[in-house]
Order: C-alpha cells, then structure tokens, then sequence
C-alpha cells in the first residue's frame, strides 16, 4: 500500500476523524473535554454574580457560549489548514498584535490599574491574548532556522520580541511579559541554542521583571501582599485570603458541584482570574488532584507530538503550544492557591473572555494541526 504524502493527506485527515493517528484522536478528545469541563465550572462560578449584577443567571455563560462556537470553528480552520500557512500569517500577526498593544497605551480602556483592551463597538479585544498564537509560531520560525540566518535578521526579530514584551510591561502586564519570555525562552532552549546565551537572558529578563516591579506600585503592591497577604485582609491581600479560604474550606473531596460559598459575596474576579479556586472548594483536593493529572497526561501528549514532528519547525510549533496552554493553566492554579503573586492570566478554555477562548482554541488547533502533519498515513 502506498504512503500519502503528509501535503496529500493534509486535506483529508481533517475531515474524517477515523483515519486520523490515534494520537490525534486522543488529543482531540483531551480538548473537547477541557471545553466542556471549563463550561461546566464556570457554569457553577458565575450564575450568582450574573443573576445579582444582569438580572440573568445564565448571562454569562450565554456569551461564553457564543464565543466557544466562534473558537472551535477558527479550531476548525486551523485544523484544515497546511501549518505552513499560518508561519507565513505569523510575522505580519505578531506585528499588528503589537501595534494593538502600543495602541492600548494610548486609547485602551483602563481595568483594575492596566490599560490593557481596546474597544471597538460592541466587541473588546484584548490584544495581548490574541497574539499569543502567533509569539508561538514566529518564536519557533526564528529559532528553527537560527543558524541559517544572518545577524541582521536575528536581531530584527530579537528586537521585534524584545519590543513586544516591554510594551506589555508597560500597560503594565507583568504576567503576560513574563509569560511571553517564558514562552520564547523553552523555545530557544528546545531549538539548541547555547546555554551562556540562554543564561544570559534569563537573567536579562529577571532584571527587566524586577525594574517593572520596582517602578509599578501596582505590581509591587501584588508582590508584597502575596508574601503575606493576611497583614492587609481587608485590603491589598484580600483576593489572595478569600482564594486561599474556598480553597481550604473544599477540604478533601469537596462541597459538590455549585456549592461554593466564597463564590457568592466573597471572592473577587471568581469567573476569571480565581475561577480555580471555585473549582478547589466544590471538588476539594481530590478534584485538583484530577486537574493537575489531567494538564500531566495533556503534557505529555503534546510533547510525543512534539517528538514526532518531520522538521525542527513543527516541533518548536508543538512545544510552544503545549508549554502555552499547560504552562498558563499551571500559573493560574498557582496565583489562586498562592504559590505566585496574583496576576491577570484566565485558566485557559475555563475562564471567562471571548478573547482567551479563541486564543486557547488557537493553540489547540495549531497543536493538532502538527500532530497531522507529524503522522505516517497509508492509503
């Protein structure tokens, strides 16, 4: 029997799901599971602020809805798409994304101390979000083909993210800097670059993350109610205590579904930013357990996709996916229980925002769009 081509077969295995790898299934499946649960829990997280601020307890998760059918049709697209198309898209996106960003320092509307969304008519965009697909596949374009390019071309992009990442900084967005480095970082260190270099600006970004910090009495502010968040409870530290009491007060197995108190008058940004802790307290430490397994298997996964791929290129592309949506989830889950300082990074396919869901979907379409590419197919 002949082998199709991975170009042959790139319009067909999207489209019948019973020839696709059982690895494709699987993580398929994976992400469709992750869209249900995540409608699910904010299901339970927001009909009580929805019903006591819209008058309608479903308000929220009925615009959530709309946008989970707008992000699994653009996973669709992607699904369908050669990955080579969206590397051409990514360069001329990642530029546009951050002329947005620069835009929102100047026209954005302030939220919570950031200026971080530009609002068009009916729709906000959040700008650093919507370009997090794209940081992937520039990031693993340039880094792919590092040793190929001159020194002009290297330090153009270096610029380009360098410049990116600063004007995130400056909204400010530490979280979103942060992880945006982060992000390019694991992909240079996946594509081999040396390790003095890499060293080198690890430290780099530390000293840039520290000045932001330093020079934003917001973040800073974060920092030091983190480290002791009970010395200011009613204040500064009361997010982080209220996360940390749904938390405790789920226990081992839970107060079941929709049961959370904190959620009712208590605990802040509950649909977003410590949707996390709405789940610990109705699933307890049983249920989180299941969570963090769950983000291990989706790992572990995403790497054998990783591990498969045909070129450098679509390897660095599975890397920066799965690193993105695992590594967010896991900075999530980490500001709500404590281990972080509170930040503005939803639970990817869990928290509220119509700008998260395409992203993530993004992400996860990209992520199966090289494990289709990675295959060996037979006719």
């Amino acid at each position: 029997m002949a082998r199709v081509s991975s170009h042959s077969s790139a319009g067909l295995l999207p489209l019948q799901l019973n020839l696709w790898p059982a690895e494709t299934r699987l993580l398929f499946g994976l992400i469709v599971a992750w869209s249900a649960f995540g409608l699910m829990v904010l299901a339970s997280a927001s009909w009580w602020i929805s019903a006591r601020e819209m008058g309608d307890a479903l308000y929220t998760i009925k615009r959530q809805l709309i946008w989970l059918v707008a992000g699994w049709g653009l996973f669709f697209v992607i699904i369908r798409s050669p990955l080579r198309r969206w590397l051409r898209l990514a360069a001329p996106a990642l530029l546009v994304g951050g002329a947005m960003i620069a835009l929102t320092l100047v026209m954005g509307t302030n939220v919570n101390g950031a200026s971080r969304w530009l609002v068009i008519g009916p729709i906000q965009l959040q700008p650093t979000e919507l370009i997090k697909p794209f940081v992937v596949l520039q990031g693993a374009t340039l880094f792919a083909h590092w040793r190929r390019l001159g020194v002009e071309q290297r330090l153009l992009w270096l610029a380009v993210f360098g410049g990116l990442i600063l004007l995130i900084l400056k909204q400010p967005n530490l979280s979103t800097a942060a992880l945006t480095g982060l992000l390019l970082w694991l992909i240079a260190l996946a594509s081999g670059l040396p390790l003095p270099w890499l060293v080198g600006s690890a430290g780099l970004g530390g000293v840039i993350g520290t000045i932001s910090i330093l020079a934003n009495e917001y973040q800073r502010l974060r920092v030091t109610s983190f480290l002791d968040p009970w010395k200011d409870p009613q204040g500064n530290g009361y997010q982080l205590v209220q996360s940390l009491l749904a938390i405790g007060s789920g226990g081992v197995t839970g107060t079941g579904y929709g049961l959370s108190t904190q959620k009712l008058m208590y605990l802040p940004i509950q649909t977003t930013d410590f949707i996390f802790a709405v789940f610990a307290e109705e699933f307890g430490f049983v249920g989180s357990l299941v969570l963090l397994l769950f983000l291990a298997i989706f790992a572990v996964v995403g790497l054998q996709v990783a591990m498969r791929a045909r070129s450098n290129q679509t390897r660095l592309v599975a890397i920066g996916c799965t690193a993105l949506l695992v590594g967010q989830s896991l900075m999530n889950i980490a500001v709500a229980s404590g281990a972080m300082p509170t930040t503005g990074l939803p639970l990817p396919l869990v928290s509220y925002g119509g700008n998260s869901l395409l992203a993530s979907l993004a992400t996860a379409g990209l992520l199966i769009r090289c494990s289709l590419e990675s295959s060996d197919q037979h006719a």
